[in-house]
């Protein structure tokens, strides 16, 4: 038997008017992501209109989807959240297992992150590290979610992260801001980007800082990453703006696992994932190096 809330989705979605074959779940972490034959329907998540802009997310998706980097956008209704994109045939959403096992995905991955990066896209919204935190501290603050013991000394440990990179700031790019393994689609050839809920104009650097911690990236990994996204070996400075935003990553979307607590997101076990990401943060600005890395941004 069909979801009802895809058969209310296809019923209102004018371009799959008369559409009677499957629904295909495909999975999706807040979001529920379902293949309707050579379309893949997107329902948002319960809660997330309290911290998604949906209209900046369809104008980044369309954007995305013009460049070449996301598939085809069908549909979208920014008021509903619901988006309906053409399907990647033959291709394989990624996972860290993937990544390691899929020759030349590493460095796919990084290619398309550039080619985002340079595609002169202008994203409605600024996604900015520190104001979000902030952000999501405000939304929490009103639920009964405790945060990992130490957070908030791990947070002002982080004033001198914030002091570097304002000290010196790279220039805005249409960034992906959630990479995660799942959000990127390979077809053997070609790496496509999938989900521009937190899409903003940021640091470039973010966005391999983070698709690094959620794939679980080796350093030899790491490594393919940078090549392939510069054509060259990086710099120290941009070597090191990864490696901070690795740290950085994990700071915030802690407090994003806390919120999928609050709101009893039964697709994962989120107080863990909260509590494991607090911990990676806090070993990798405790490893010696990371004050190296710190240092090699403002050097």
């Amino acid at each position: 038997m069909m979801d009802p809330e895809v058969k209310a989705a296809i019923a209102t979605t004018p371009a799959l008017a008369g559409y009677e074959g499957e629904a295909e779940r495909l999975g999706g972490l807040t979001n529920r992501v379902f293949r309707l034959g050579d379309l893949c329907l997107r329902l948002p998540g319960k809660g997330t209109e309290a911290y998604i802009d949906r209209a900046n997310e369809a104008i980044a998706a369309a954007e995305a989807a013009r460049a070449g980097i996301s598939p085809d956008l069908i549909h979208v209704d920014a008021a509903s959240g619901v988006m309906l994109t053409r399907f990647i045939h033959g291709a394989a959403t990624m996972s860290p297992a993937n990544f390691a096992a899929r020759p030349g995905s590493v460095a796919r991955a990084g290619e398309a992150l550039r080619g985002l990066h340079r595609s002169g896209a202008a994203f409605p919204f600024r996604f900015e590290l520190f104001s979000m935190i902030d952000d999501y501290l405000g939304h929490l603050s009103g639920k009964d979610v405790a945060l990992p013991p130490g957070y908030h000394e791990v947070l002002a440990e982080a004033e001198a992260v914030r002091a570097a990179l304002a000290a010196k700031p790279l220039p805005l790019a249409p960034c992906h801001c959630d990479p995660l393994c799942e959000n990127f689609l390979d077809d053997g050839q070609k790496m496509w980007i999938v989900d521009w809920e937190y899409s903003g104009m940021n640091d470039p650097m973010w966005d391999l800082g983070d698709l690094s911690v959620e794939g679980g990236f080796s350093d030899a990994q790491d490594a393919e990453l940078l090549h392939a996204y510069f054509g060259a070996s990086p710099s120290a400075a941009d070597h090191g703006r990864m490696v901070i935003y690795k740290a950085m990553c994990d700071l915030l979307w802690t407090l994003w696992g806390l919120l999928q607590l609050a709101e009893d997101n039964p697709a994962d076990d989120f107080r863990a994932y909260a509590d494991t990401r607090f911990a990676r943060c806090k070993a990798l600005m405790a490893r010696p190096d990371f004050a190296r890395h710190l240092a090699a941004i403002t050097a």
